[in-house]
């Protein structure tokens, strides 16, 4: 049981009892979430207080930095890639040459997908053109 009151020693302290108010309000003060996410963290990551805290770091880190691309974290190269519809060399590129932040990379690939429609634009013309002198 995560709660023994008549057990005082480190063992104790270092579980969350989820059946206990005082319990809950103090470890949702110290992590700084709500009760409901501590609960959920709980229930992800088992009652030991090092590894919710742990957990719930991570889950503000990802939070927090949800516009930078970390291209440290395989997951976040994933998603991005994902979200753009690129491959993660392409999307490693576009990082390098835009910059860490989502934005400016999306803006980035937009711009060179616009200059790449040019050029195939003027490519095309001048196919037609060339077609065009050799049938006069």
């Amino acid at each position: 049981m995560a709660d023994d009151k008549t057990k005082r020693g480190g063992a104790d302290r270092k579980l969350i009892a989820l059946t206990e108010r005082y319990e809950v309000a103090y470890w949702s003060k110290k992590f700084k979430v709500t009760p409901a996410k501590l609960k959920y963290a709980v229930k992800k990551v088992g009652h030991s207080a090092s590894k919710v805290e742990a957990y719930i770091k991570l889950q503000k880190h990802r939070a927090a930095d949800k516009t930078r691309i970390a291209l440290g974290e395989a997951y976040e190269v994933r998603y991005w890639s994902k979200k753009f519809k690129i491959t993660p060399a392409r999307l490693k590129a576009a990082v390098a040459a835009a910059g860490h932040s989502s934005r400016k990379v999306e803006a980035y690939l937009v711009a060179q997908k616009a200059a790449k429609k040019k050029t195939a634009k003027k490519t095309a013309k001048k196919k037609t053109s060339a077609s065009r002198k050799k049938a006069a």
